[in-house]
């Protein structure tokens, strides 16, 4: 059987077809144990699942508290992810409750470590210059601090260098040393070790006077000495009491006049200080 279209073209007539039945679905899509309780979960127990999931937990806990932000934390411990048979499989998270970790707004962390002290040679400065090159050759910069302080308060009156004279009030007078003021009678210590080269009245002006010798053409006087306590040819350390202050000589009031010889010739002695 043929059947013509109004524009003349042919196709072919079969019987109807029937019509599909439509099928039917049963079944009910599975659905999330879990997941009505986590609606209803509020936003803090949200953050503390995940911390316990995740193990920042603690360590979040712990640095908030520290820090004063947080006084109070309970923060649950990091576990694995375990599935359980009464939840049908679902995944669940395990935790236990930490103790709590609580701090003061005010409190304060201390990172204080065992202290560690040396105690090394007071002359091992002055011993390395003197070994590696003669007194004469070692600059300014170099033997600055090399020498220990003749006295526990070092307070300066008249300098190196020259000076109006305070005895005859004359100008153009080399002054050969540094004067420090010292009430007389107050501990003189030796700058550094070495040997008593001299301990006496000094003829020149000086006094009562200490020369110690420490080894390649350094040497230091001490000088308007009220009394000293060495003797000659003594060995001293640095530091030891040597003598105590006075005005004795060429001296117009109480106070320790002391030198630095480089090869017999004085320099500054700020410069070795």
């Amino acid at each position: 059987m043929t059947m013509q279209n109004a524009r003349g073209r042919r196709r072919a007539a079969g019987p109807a077809a029937e019509p599909r039945a439509a099928e039917v679905f049963a079944g009910e899509r599975p659905r999330d144990a879990q997941r009505e309780a986590r609606r209803h979960r509020s936003p803090f127990r949200q953050v503390t699942d995940f911390a316990a999931a995740s193990g920042v937990g603690q360590k979040a806990g712990v640095a908030l508290a520290a820090t004063g932000l947080l006084l109070t934390v309970t923060v649950p411990a990091t576990s694995p992810v375990m599935a359980t048979a009464d939840q049908g499989g679902a995944a669940a998270l395990s935790s236990r409750v930490q103790p709590q970790v609580s701090a003061e707004a005010a409190a304060k962390i201390d990172f204080s470590r065992t202290s560690v002290s040396t105690q090394g040679d007071p002359d091992s400065k002055l011993k390395q210059l003197l070994s590696a090159q003669s007194a004469g050759s070692i600059t300014r910069a170099a033997s600055a601090g090399s020498l220990g302080a003749p006295l526990t308060t070092m307070v300066k009156s008249s300098p190196f260098g020259y000076r109006v004279s305070p005895i005859t009030g004359g100008s153009g007078e080399f002054h050969r040393g540094q004067d420090f003021a010292a009430e007389c009678g107050t501990q003189v210590f030796a700058a550094a070790s070495g040997t008593v080269t001299f301990a006496g009245w000094h003829p020149y002006g000086g006094g009562n006077r200490v020369v110690i010798n420490h080894g390649n053409g350094l040497e230091t006087t001490y000088n308007h000495l009220s009394s000293s306590s060495v003797r000659v040819g003594q060995k001293v350390n640095r530091g030891d009491v040597i003598a105590l202050s006075g005005t004795t000589g060429a001296s117009t009031g109480c106070h320790l006049h002391f030198e630095v010889m480089v090869n017999g010739e004085v320099v500054d002695p700020l410069g070795w200080l």
